[in-house]
């Protein structure tokens, strides 16, 4: 069975309304369960391709607090 499994979870998001992905995001992070872990790695992706450079710089300044 070959699963893709960014487009699963592109599909399983697409057209969703902000709060509906907020809503994904939390229960992903309170669930404190790692296969949710790559959800999010997706949904991290297709923001960083869309983020213009400012975006980026300010996610990586944040990153970098949180990771201190």
């Amino acid at each position: 069975m070959d699963i893709n499994l960014r487009q699963a979870i592109h599909s399983n998001v697409s057209g969703n309304s902000a709060k509906e992905l907020e809503e994904t995001i939390i229960d992903a992070i309170e669930s404190g369960e790692e296969k949710m872990l790559p959800g999010l790695g997706v949904l991290f992706e297709m923001y960083w391709k869309e983020a213009n450079e400012q975006d980026k710089q300010e996610v990586l300044s944040q990153l970098e607090k949180a990771v201190q």
